[in-house]
């Protein structure tokens, strides 16, 4: 699957680093542009600080890196609409690149009235990542347990995997991997 990862699951890093994670299996093929990439770097700016804004900068240059035909630049916005227009370019993006996903937190700024017609969905990354976990559960699970060691490892603390991924806005992928 072929999917425009939106600013808003790029930001939180458990959140990303299972996108990515699952994107390094082949289980998705990220896709994202400039902007998007600008937005999570402003998005780190303004709720951590500069310390953040400069992580986020390394990570984009990490992720650039690990995966080069990521980037994309969105095609001609002019034709399209959407509720909220500053989300015209993840559309925009997704139709250049040949992606029919989008994953996104914000699924009302993306109706499927308005995607449709360009062969492209909206999904949130828990559904997807649901989607992925059963049709793929080793491979999912593998990568959710080397990010929630990692949250440990970085925060020094005991950190319940039900309880991160829920913080992460993950509640289904987390509630299947703790049965």
């Amino acid at each position: 699957m072929r999917a425009v990862l939106d600013a808003c699951v790029l930001y939180p890093t458990v959140l990303r680093q299972i996108l990515l994670g699952v994107a390094e299996r082949g289980l998705i093929q990220p896709v994202w542009s400039e902007r998007l990439l600008e937005e999570w770097h402003r998005a780190a700016a303004r709720n951590g600080g500069k310390q953040d804004a400069a992580i986020a900068t390394a990570e984009a240059a990490a992720a650039k890196a690990r995966f080069p035909d990521a980037m994309n630049v969105p095609g001609d916005e002019a034709p399209l609409w959407l509720p909220d227009p500053a989300d015209i370019h993840v559309l925009a993006t997704a139709i250049a690149s040949g992606a029919g996903t989008i994953i996104t937190m914000n699924l009302r700024d993306f109706p499927a009235r308005d995607l449709s017609p360009h062969g492209v969905t909206a999904l949130h990354p828990d559904a997807c990542l649901m989607k992925l976990w059963l049709d793929r559960p080793d491979a999912v699970e593998a990568v959710v347990t080397a990010t929630h060691a990692e949250a440990e490892r970085l925060s020094g603390q005991t950190l319940p995997l039900r309880a991160l991924l829920k913080r992460a806005r993950l509640p289904r992928l987390g509630k299947a991997l703790a049965a």
